[in-house]
């Protein structure tokens, strides 16, 4: 394990072109055969330029193995969403700091009913423009969201009830952020 249970961890995202996005706080809670689980207990503090939050419920973040290009959000029954995937670079850590570049698109899970969706794909579309991504990045980043979107349509792990233990595991922890 790369850390012990309950250290302290930072998640940064940048944008492609360098500048700050999405920062946010937690504890790592271990790793398993899908990646490593990171908690954001309730009072977590997200910002980003212009925008910040302190988030009102308990969440977590996979990091998944294999350096996969994604970061995925899982939230309490609380939550009007059940799961998050945002498409990224391959997550790097440097110390207990996780770095990544946002790549704009997102699977987005709701608990209303509503069927799982791609969502920012204009965004992803103006931002190939605006930062001149690569087209293999592009495609990575299409075929991994199309990917996701049929993963969590079938309910595949870690897309099922496996977030729930590292829910668990939060919420019996004693942590702060």
């Amino acid at each position: 394990m790369r850390f012990q249970a309950g250290q302290a961890v930072r998640v940064e995202f940048t944008k492609w072109d360098g500048r700050e996005h999405w920062v946010y706080d937690g504890v790592y809670l271990g790793e398993d055969e899908h990646g490593e689980w990171i908690g954001h207990p309730a009072g977590t503090l997200m910002s980003r330029p212009g925008r910040s939050f302190t988030d009102t419920t308990d969440w977590l973040t996979l990091v998944p193995s294999d350096h996969r290009p994604w970061l995925a959000t899982y939230n309490t029954l609380q939550h009007h969403l059940r799961i998050y995937i945002d498409l990224t670079t391959p997550a790097v850590w440097d110390g207990a700091t996780l770095h990544t570049v946002d790549m704009d698109l997102d699977v987005v899970v709701r608990r209303d009913g509503q069927a799982p969706y791609i969502d920012d794909q204009d965004e992803f579309a103006e931002h190939q423009l605006t930062f001149g991504y690569p087209a293999e990045v592009v495609a990575l980043t299409e075929q991994t969201a199309h990917q996701l979107l049929t993963a969590v349509n079938a309910g595949d792990p870690p897309f099922d009830a496996t977030a729930d233990h590292w829910l668990a595991e939060l919420g019996h922890s004693d942590t702060t952020v």
